[in-house]
């Protein structure tokens, strides 16, 4: 267990993107399974991304990826990269309703049970007898070094490591989006925008200033992609994974 002084951010998470061939499917099996709400945004265009939101904090956007390679979990040739954790009271009756709604039941535990999403995305159901609802406790990133990784972003999102364990960390509170780190034997980066190394997920990261923004990523171990848009830019962090300094004009 570990606690570090608040540090001041680059930026803030905004949203937390799956990648999907079919962007509406993968929304109604969140809004179906936990509750979740499209947000309206008229700077997005819906036929290639869509966001929806928790209720509680989080945001989720969805991007489509018409070359999608879904994971094929746990094997490290077509790794998650990451994946959703959820809290709900109930792990059979959970599980068996995401069934329902078009998910794979992939490993069951006494304590979580882990299933992938029609996109194929793992998620976790977990234990949590705290409420009637399935409520979203954080993002798992996979990755070679989970000390390494969380400190970089801690730095990046100004969120405190809160916990260090071997092979594991996160960073953040429970309850107020955490960001959290698993060490993966033989892991393999993404290649993004390499269909055959796909991303699978990325964090965008809300910015005032991009420009000092991206010094200041830069100076903590980012890398800068060729890629950017009207309010984006592509880097990849320590791991390889991209993710996007967004800004509003």
């Amino acid at each position: 267990m570990t606690s570090e002084p608040h540090q001041r951010p680059i930026g803030s998470l905004r949203a937390v993107a799956l990648d999907a061939p079919d962007i509406g499917l993968l929304a109604r099996f969140y809004e179906q399974l936990a509750g979740w709400r499209r947000v309206p945004d008229d700077a997005e265009d819906e036929d290639d991304w869509i966001t929806i939101d928790s209720g509680d904090g989080w945001r989720i956007g969805l991007q489509l990826a018409t070359d999608h390679v879904p994971p094929r979990w746990p094997d490290q040739d077509h790794p998650q990269q990451a994946h959703l954790d959820f809290r709900v009271p109930d792990i059979d009756a959970a599980a068996e309703r995401a069934q329902q709604l078009g998910a794979s039941l992939l490993r069951r535990n006494e304590r979580w049970h882990t299933l992938a999403d029609p996109a194929g995305h793992p998620f976790d159901l977990c234990a949590g007898p705290d409420g009637p609802r399935t409520t979203m406790t954080g993002v798992m990133l996979d990755c070679p070094d989970a000390k390494a990784l969380s400190h970089f972003y801690a730095a990046l999102l100004g969120k405190p490591v809160t916990y260090e364990a071997h092979g594991v960390a996160m960073i953040g509170e429970d309850g107020s989006q955490p960001v959290m780190f698993q060490q993966v034997e033989q892991y393999t980066a993404p290649r993004w925008p390499d269909p055959a190394y796909p991303q699978q997920i990325h964090l965008d990261v809300t910015v005032q200033d991009v420009d000092a923004a991206e010094r200041a990523a830069l100076d903590i171990g980012a890398t800068r992609l060729d890629f950017t848009g009207p309010n984006w830019r592509v880097y990849a962090d320590p791991a390889g994974k991209p993710f996007c300094l967004v800004w509003t004009d």
